[in-house]
C-alpha cells in the first residue's frame, strides 16, 4: 500500500532505529515526549506533502551525512572474513543468519563488527 502515510511515533531515537524507518518508507519520525500540538502539526504536515521529524532526529539524519573521518581507516583495511560479513550485512542479514552462513560462532560475528565498526569509523549496521 504505497499510498499510506507512515508517521513513526516511538521513544527509540537510536540512529539504527531511526534509518531502518525512514528505509522502509516512513514520511516523518517523531518521538513520544513530543506536545499534542507538535504530533497534530506533524500529521498536517504528512498529508501537505511534508516529512516531520523532532528536531532531535533531523539533527541526526543531518549529521548522518557529515563525514568526519575516511571511509576506511589509514592504518588497516578489511580482512576477507570482515568484508564478506559486511557484505551480509548490507543484504540485511542479522548476526545470527550471517554466523550461519559462514559457519561460525554468533560471538565471532559480534567480534568482527565490532572490528569493521573501527576500521570504517562508524557505529551502527545502518552506517556500515
Amino acid at each position: 500500500m504505497p499510498a499510506v502515510q507512515v508517521l513513526m511515533f516511538t521513544v527509540h531515537e537510536d540512529h539504527d532505529n531511526i534509518f531502518k524507518a525512514l528505509e522502509a518508507g516512513a514520511c516523518g519520525y517523531i518521538l513520544k515526549r513530543s506536545t499534542p500540538e507538535e504530533i497534530l502539526d506533524a500529521i498536517n504536515d504528512i498529508q501537505h506533502g511534508g516529512a516531520p521529524m523532532s528536531s532531535e532526529i533531523a539533527r541526526k539524519v543531518v549529521q548522518s551525512f557529515r563525514r568526519k573521518e575516511p571511509a576506511i581507516s589509514e592504518d588497516g583495511r578489511l580482512t576477507r572474513r570482515e568484508e564478506e560479513i559486511l557484505s551480509l550485512l548490507s543484504q540485511g542479514y542479522a548476526n545470527k543468519e550471517i554466523a550461519d552462513k559462514l559457519s561460525i560462532n554468533y560471538d565471532t560475528v559480534r567480534t568482527h563488527l565490532k572490528h569493521i565498526y573501527e576500521k570504517l569509523h562508524v557505529r551502527s549496521r545502518t552506517e556500515a
